[in-house]
């Protein structure tokens, strides 16, 4: 007997040999067979789902749950776009602070809005004795007051309290680390708002180090999670890599770093488990600090490599020697130069074409790189909503010939690279749905058409949130499809993104999310 038996549904099941299907059948959190082969077979539960439209779950290939989950509890100044107001923010939430000398942590910081950078003279005039860390919204830059920067070393280089990059990092882990138990409760909050939006599985894009890690402990907050029975979807997650230290393993094995007991890439169950190895190579366009090969428009900047590019090109190789997967942040040009020498070198030194290293964001893409990506079998982890609402901006600063290489489509799929969708969340949107609409239409919420030579067509953005995610993860054998033997997670869908006209496919419903053949989002509301 089947646990389970949709009928009655529209499936689309992203799977060439069987495109559509109307019945699906369920058997203990996997998929058994489609229409005729599970039309008569009794099941405990029925559910006639009136001719709605099913899709596999959402793979959300790059977000950070942790972040989001903190942020959306964390006094925000956005959308202020004057000086007074901002500071105004400041000085409420420090004043709520019990003790001199406590953190306030601000979020939604965004110069754009403001046309120049806070000061840490202007912070310090509404800081009430306390230590406060504005995180921009880029995830790569912060505002400090004088209380933080008294704390820093000589050598760390801001500008008047605005900090970028490696600074950024100096500056949070004074902050670190967050309790796990509170880390715990901030990835629960965010997983539910994935799943309303028709995600099942997701990579977390860096923990227990870099830029964006909570504490050097932090896989204990999704493991508590999980033996609580509260981590709703899929998670793979992706260490840091400076969580790589030397180990002295033997000479045989080839690996001059590794992770504690030599855990790496693929290690964990279906809910839970060890994916790439993140490295970050320069910062991002937001914060003017991705690293470029021509100045940002109107500027003598370049932006900036994360670190020396020999330490950054001997990490990453180390990583690939120790077996893992690598997940390389490049957004600029020239850091997606870096990653591609790096990676060439390390398949040199030790061929593991199985491996499918991947770049995250892949942000600006010069032609010439193209096919240097699908020739190493590199993934494209591109991020369609950065440039559905920051996409005015960044061609601004970009240029008319640059901004047609921004966040490609076309591009990277006509040279045979795999092109794999995401949302960076908290960063901007995470629906999935609005993304697949700009890279079907590629135009920002202004109406600008950016690099319309990269649309693609809308089976092929669902299949950057499904198929290409599911191969970027490793869990092609168990996702991306609804495939008999594969897990039963799926999306119910008001309408079908493929019947409607592109500019409304952002706004179809997501009526229900299932994991594990089971309703998730049952009851619950962002």
């Amino acid at each position: 007997m089947l646990c389970t038996r949709l009928t009655n549904a529209h499936i689309i099941t992203m799977d060439p040999d069987h495109p559509v299907a109307h019945d699906l059948g369920i058997w203990r959190g996997r998929i058994v067979g489609l229409d005729e082969a599970v039309t008569s077979l009794p099941a405990r539960e029925v559910i006639d789902l009136q001719g709605a439209t099913v899709l596999p779950g959402f793979i959300d290939s790059h977000v950070h749950l942790a972040w989001t989950g903190l942020k959306a509890s964390t006094p925000s100044v956005a959308p202020c776009e004057r000086v007074e107001d901002v500071l105004a923010v400041v000085d409420e939430a420090a004043s709520r602070k019990a003790s001199p000398g406590a953190w306030v942590d601000i979020a939604g910081y965004d110069q754009r809005s403001l046309g120049r950078h806070l000061t840490a003279r202007e912070l310090d005039r509404v800081s009430h004795g306390r230590k406060v860390f504005i995180m921009h919204d880029s995830g790569h830059a912060c505002v400090v007051n004088s209380a933080v920067l008294d704390m820093l070393p000589a050598d760390i280089p801001h500008q008047d309290g605005f900090l970028a990059e490696s600074a950024m990092t100096a500056a949070r882990r004074l902050r670190l680390p967050y309790a796990q138990t509170e880390l715990a409760d901030a990835i629960e909050h965010a997983a539910r708002v994935c799943l309303s939006e028709g995600v099942t599985a997701c990579a977390e894009a860096g923990i227990g180090g870099g830029l964006l890690g909570h504490s050097p402990v932090e896989l204990g907050a999704y493991q508590l999670l999980r033996d609580q029975g509260r981590l709703p979807l899929r998670v793979q997650l992706m260490a840091s890599g400076d969580t790589l230290r030397p180990l002295g393993a033997h000479a045989d094995d080839g690996i001059p770093r590794a992770l504690d007991l030599g855990v790496r890439t693929g290690f964990g169950d279906d809910w839970l488990s060890l994916g790439a190895l993140k490295i970050y190579t320069d910062g991002g366009m937001m914060a003017r600090t991705a690293a470029l090969t021509s100045p940002y428009e109107g500027t003598s900047q370049t932006g900036q490599l994360q670190d020396d590019p020999d330490r950054l090109t001997g990490l990453i190789v180390d990583g690939h020697l120790a077996g893992w997967q690598l997940a390389v942040h490049a957004i600029g040009d020239r850091a997606a130069d870096l990653a591609l020498d790096a990676l060439e070198r390390a398949q040199r030194l030790r061929p593991r074409l199985e491996a499918r290293h991947r770049i995250e964001h892949a942000g600006l893409i010069r032609p010439d790189q193209l096919p240097r990506m699908a020739r190493l079998g590199i993934s494209a982890v591109i991020q369609p909503n950065f440039l559905r609402y920051f996409g005015d901006d960044y061609a601004t600063i970009m240029g008319e010939e640059r901004a047609n290489w921004m966040y490609r489509g076309r591009a990277f799929l006509d040279h045979g690279v795999t092109l794999v969708a995401s949302s960076d969340r908290p960063v901007t949107d995470g629906a999935p749905l609005r993304a697949i609409q700009f890279m079907v239409e590629r135009a920002s919420t202004s109406g600008q058409i950016i690099g319309p030579d990269e649309t693609v067509t809308v089976d092929e953005a669902l299949r950057a949130y499904t198929v290409a995610g599911a191969y970027a993860s490793h869990w092609n054998d168990t996702a991306g499809t609804l495939t008999p033997g594969k897990r039963a997670d799926f999306v119910v869908l008001g309408d079908d993104p493929h019947r409607v006209d592109p500019s409304r496919i952002g706004d179809i419903e997501v009526v229900s999310t299932f994991v594990d053949g089971r309703n998730a989002t049952d009851g619950w509301k962002a």
